[in-house]
C-alpha cells in the first residue's frame, strides 16, 4: 500500500484544496466539541509552513443538495481560527464567483473555508461538472477526511482525479494504522466484534474470519451465535432468523483456521436498567424469563488470555450493554487489558466505530490504544475489505 503524501509536493505559492471533516456538533451557533477541527490542524499548519494557501472543502449535516442556512459552515470560522492560530476567511459558496473571488484575495498565512459542499446536488452524485468547478479553484488537492473516504463524492473523489492528489497527515495516520492492523499485520491477529446485530456486520464477519487468527464475538450478536448452536437464550436480544447465517460463518471460520470465541458464561437480568439485580450463569443456563446483558468473568479471563497471545488487535463494538452499569464490566475489563498490553509494547491495538469509541472512552482505555479511528462508516468498510474511493484516488 503506497499513497502519496504532503512531503512529495512543492506547495510554495500554490492554492491547496483540502478536503476535511469538520462535521462538529453546534448548538446556538457555537461549536460544542472541536475535536474534529483540532485533528485537521497538523495538515493545515504543514501546508502553511510549506508556503501553500489552504482552501478548505467540507460538508456539514444533510442539506440534501440545496442551501440550508442552519447548515452553513460559517459558525465554524472562530473555532477554526483558534485551532489553527491564523486568520480564517469564509466564502459563501464552494464554487463559482464567490469562491474564486475569495481565493484570489487570500493572502499568505491565511486560510479560506468554503461553504458546505452538500449545498450542491451534484456533490453526492460525484457530478463531473461540480468536481471540475471545485478543482478550478486550486492547484493541488489534499484529502484529510478519511471518515468520508468511503463515499465517491465530488469533493472526496472527483477532484482527486483532476488535480495532483495526496493524503493529509490525519488521512495518512489513519491509513498507516489500518494497514498495520489488517493489511500487513504482525500475527497472531485478534478481532473483537460486538454490537447488537449480526445482520449489520455480515460483510465484516465474513471478511475477518479469513484474515484473523482469533475472533471474539460479543454483545447481542453473540446471543445469535449461541442460538445457532441450539442454546436457549431466554428473552435475550437475538436475531433468531439469522441462525443459519451464523452457522455458515462458524463453518467458514473453522475452514480458515480462525478460532471463534463466544461467551462461556454470561451475566443475566430480568430487566434492562442500571443496577438491575443480576447473576452469572453458564452460557446454556439463561433462565427463560431473563436476558443476557454482558459476558461473564470466565469469558473475560479467556479474552485476556487471547489478547496476551496476540500481537495485533482490531476492535469494533462492545461486549455487553456497556451504556449501563454493571453490564459494562466485560467491555471495561477487556478494554483495560488491551490498553495495558499496548502500553507495555506487547500489542498493536486499533479500534473504531461510534459505540466502540464511546465504550473505550468510558472504560478509560482509549488513550492507551495504538490508534482510535473516529471514522464510523469508512472504518467499517475498510474492515469489510471494501475499496474506499477517496483512498483509491490517492494511491501511487
Amino acid at each position: 500500500m503506497a499513497w502519496k503524501t504532503l512531503d512529495e509536493m512543492d506547495l510554495a505559492g500554490k492554492v491547496v484544496l483540502v478536503r476535511v471533516d469538520i462535521n462538529v456538533p453546534v448548538e446556538n451557533g457555537v461549536v460544542t466539541d472541536a475535536t474534529r477541527i483540532e485533528k485537521i490542524a497538523p495538515t493545515v499548519k504543514d501546508i502553511l509552513a510549506k508556503g501553500g494557501k489552504p482552501v478548505l472543502l467540507a460538508h456539514f449535516g444533510r442539506p440534501k443538495g440545496k442551501p440550508v442556512p442552519e447548515m452553513s459552515l460559517r459558525p465554524l470560522v472562530p473555532e477554526l481560527a483558534k485551532a489553527l492560530g491564523v486568520p480564517v476567511k469564509f466564502a459563501e459558496d464552494c464554487i463559482g464567483a464567490p469562491a474564486k473571488t475569495a481565493v484570489a484575495a487570500l493572502a499568505a498565512g491565511e486560510v479560506l473555508l468554503l461553504e458546505n459542499t452538500r449545498f450542491h446536488a451534484g456533490e453526492e452524485k460525484n457530478d463531473p461538472e461540480l468536481s471540475a468547478a471545485m478543482a478550478a479553484l486550486g492547484e493541488v488537492y489534499v484529502n484529510d477526511a478519511f471518515s468520508a473516504a468511503h463515499r465517491a463524492h465530488s469533493s472526496t473523489e472527483g477532484v482527486a482525479h483532476i488535480l495532483p492528489a495526496v493524503a493529509g497527515r490525519l488521512m495518512a495516520a489513519e491509513l498507516k494504522a489500518l494497514e498495520a492492523a489488517l493489511g500487513n499485520p504482525v500475527r497472531p491477529v485478534t478481532a473483537v466484534v460486538g454490537g447488537a446485530k449480526v445482520s449489520t456486520k455480515l460483510d465484516l464477519l465474513g471478511n475477518l474470519v479469513s484474515k484473523v487468527d482469533h475472533l471474539v464475538i460479543g454483545g447481542g450478536m453473540a446471543n445469535t451465535f449461541l442460538v445457532a448452536q441450539g442454546i436457549d437464550v431466554g428473552k435475550s436480544l437475538a436475531e433468531r432468523e439469522m441462525a443459519e447465517t451464523a452457522r455458515e460463518i462458524l463453518e467458514k471460520a473453522a475452514a480458515a483456521g480462525c478460532a471463534i470465541h463466544l461467551p462461556a458464561d454470561v451475566v443475566v437480568a430480568r430487566e434492562f436498567k442500571a443496577g438491575a439485580e443480576n447473576e452469572v450463569v453458564g452460557n446454556a443456563d439463561c433462565p427463560a424469563d431473563a436476558m443476557i446483558l454482558d459476558a461473564g468473568p470466565k469469558s473475560v479471563e479467556e479474552i485476556a488470555k487471547v489478547f496476551e497471545a496476540s500481537k495485533t488487535l482490531i476492535w469494533n463494538g462492545p461486549l455487553g450493554a456497556f451504556e449501563i452499569a454493571p453490564f459494562d464490566a466485560a467491555t471495561n475489563a477487556a478494554a483495560q487489558k488491551a490498553a495495558d498490553l499496548t502500553k507495555a509494547g506487547k500489542l498493536v491495538s486499533v479500534a473504531g466505530g461510534g459505540d466502540t469509541v464511546a465504550a473505550l472512552n468510558k472504560a478509560g482505555a482509549a488513550e492507551d490504544f495504538s490508534y482510535i479511528s473516529t471514522a464510523g462508516g469508512a472504518f467499517l468498510e475498510w474492515m469489510e475489505g471494501k475499496e474506499l474511493p477517496g483512498v483509491a484516488a490517492l494511491m501511487k
